[in-house]
């Protein structure tokens, strides 16, 4: 009977312990907030990565660098996130125990939805374990009356459904997050300092009703879901006919030396394309400008438009520090001054696969040296696009994702490069070096049409040529239409050649030159000449 009466009391037990229904507290705006203080300082030392917006209502933010997220202080958004606050801080206060457990939390333990009282101060150590019970509305509340401590590396761990954004701390004391501590939920500090020290991370908010604020080289991330709103970012840009373009310019030259794979069209409106093969681009090689790069041109000119006038959301404050293993989410990103991409930086599209992200930088973009964009939780090249309002250089072997948008500046993509997306500029010189490009799905037309070369290619000979150029046809029929142009993409002469060889009388000031031989056929050769003294 006494045996009976214990499974009966520890079936109750486990049936209430599985029943309680914390209930999670409204926000309000500072949800918005990874750190917030009403009242305090809001600081950072060393490289942190923070999503979700920084600042105080009575007090400064400093020395971080760039967030995703907006900085605030003592503005009219701050004012209304202290008010939020205050109240979820009320509501936290009042929610009614379910348990009482000992303050010292971690050790493999295993903790199931509720309300949980510690009436002193507590510490976490090693694992804590959060279950959902398959229930993705589970709430979590730790109600501490003291401060709140870490070990070095403590964890705490979601599972069966269990969400950061339903796990709150409210903490009546000092919250101080060793070293390497990973925690989850938000945390609420009443009259006290909250501290995440070198390499702890936390998947939630860091807020205090009276207190300072301090983080040295953590990762913060604002939590999804529980209704928070889902980032889509902005309307992609109309990109028209030049989608069909990896690589293009609106006006000069685009010229390749060494080995390049491209997926996609190539070529210029205003001036020549040389040094591309045609067995090594999956599309059509547009040698001089025709009535595909005249409307692409257009096309291109109208996007460059659309990305320059789309209203900012965030604003990264240092350019020539971007990268540096930032996380940034779906949104319309801008960057003042010249910017320099320092190794990786990540695009997150937390799993909306339709979600944009644009990066308009007014000044030149260069790369470190296997500088890398990356994408997770379904971010797509296809979403992404850099607006640059100059000079473009994509140094050696780095891997970039998006289509770049240049306006009036040269671009170089230096060699080992890889690049998902597209290379375009309204104005500006095209030099690549042995890179690799695949053109994002849009183009229909894809490898539909191509640019021939012949098997066997004509000689054109001396050259350097002085008074007389020779030209000798192998494949190409009598007929051919040779076509010289200067660097500036002017034509300088054009003839038919009635024979398979041809002598030529030339009187071309000193320089370098491009031609194009063009067979009745259609098949084309391509190359440069030098005309010396």
């Amino acid at each position: 009977m006494k045996k009976f009466i214990l499974l009966a009391a520890s079936a109750a037990f486990m049936s209430f312990n599985s029943l309680a229904q914390a209930q999670a507290p409204v926000l309000g705006s500072a949800a918005n907030f990874a750190l917030f203080s009403t009242n305090g300082a809001v600081s950072n030392t060393g490289l942190s990565h923070l999503t979700g917006d920084v600042g105080t209502n009575n007090g400064s933010s400093t020395n971080f660098g760039n967030v995703d997220g907006v900085m605030h202080d003592s503005d009219g958004t701050t004012m209304i996130a202290a008010t939020d606050l205050n109240t979820a801080y009320n509501q936290l206060n009042a929610a009614i125990p379910d348990y009482f457990p000992s303050p010292l939390l971690g050790n493999g333990q295993i903790l199931t939805a509720g309300t949980y009282s510690i009436g002193e101060s507590a510490s976490l150590s090693n694992t804590l374990t959060l279950d959902g019970g398959g229930n993705a509305n589970s709430v979590f509340i730790f109600k501490i009356q003291g401060a709140l401590s870490s070990a070095a590396g403590a964890q705490v761990l979601l599972t069966n459904g269990a969400l950061a954004c339903n796990v709150f701390w409210k903490v009546e004391g000092l919250v101080d997050l060793a070293t390497n501590t990973a925690m989850k939920g938000t945390i609420v500090a009443n009259n006290a300092a909250i501290i995440l020290n070198s390499g702890a991370s936390l998947e939630g908010r860091a807020l205090s009703t009276t207190g300072a604020v301090t983080v040295s080289g953590v990762t913060v991330r604002k939590p999804v879901g529980c209704g928070s709103k889902v980032l889509t970012g902005p309307a992609q840009p109309p990109l028209g006919t030049v989608v069909c373009y990896t690589v293009f310019t609106g006006n000069g030259s685009l010229t390749n030396t060494g080995i390049t794979y491209i997926t996609g069209d190539v070529g210029t409106n205003v001036g020549l394309t040389t040094g591309f093969e045609a067995t090594k681009v999956n599309g059509t090689i547009h040698l001089m400008p025709d009535t595909s790069t005249a409307k692409a041109s257009l096309d291109l000119n109208n996007a460059y438009t659309f990305l320059n006038t789309l209203p900012t959301d965030i604003q990264l404050l240092y350019p020539a520090a971007f990268g540096q293993d930032l996380v940034l989410t779906p949104h319309t990103y801008e960057m003042n001054a010249a910017t320099v991409l320092n190794g990786k930086v990540t695009l997150n599209a937390q799993n909306n696969p339709n979600a944009v992200f644009v990066i308009k930088i007014n000044g030149a973009l260069s790369t470190s040296t296997y500088a890398s964009v990356e994408l997770i939780n379904q971010a797509q090249a296809k979403n992404v696009f850099w607006k640059v309002d100059g000079a473009v250089n994509i140094n050696d072997y780095s891997k970039f994702k998006g289509s770049v948008i240049g306006n009036n500046g040269a671009v170089i993509i230096n060699k080992g490069v890889e690049i998902e997306g597209r290379v375009l500029s309204t104005s500006g010189g095209i030099s690549t070096f042995g890179i690799n490009a695949q053109m994002t799905s849009g183009c229909e037309l894809l490898g539909t049409i191509s640019t021939t070369v012949t098997a066997k290619e004509a000689q054109l000979f001396p050259n350097p040529f002085s008074n007389v150029l020779n030209i000798k046809m192998e494949d190409l029929d009598g007929g051919s239409t040779l076509t010289i142009f200067n660097t500036a993409g002017a034509k300088v002469m054009q003839t038919v050649l009635s024979q398979k060889t041809s002598s030529l009388p030339m009187n071309l000031p000193v320089g370098v030159y491009f031609y194009q031989l063009t067979g009745k056929n259609g098949a084309k050769q391509s190359g440069k000449l030098i005309s010396k003294p």
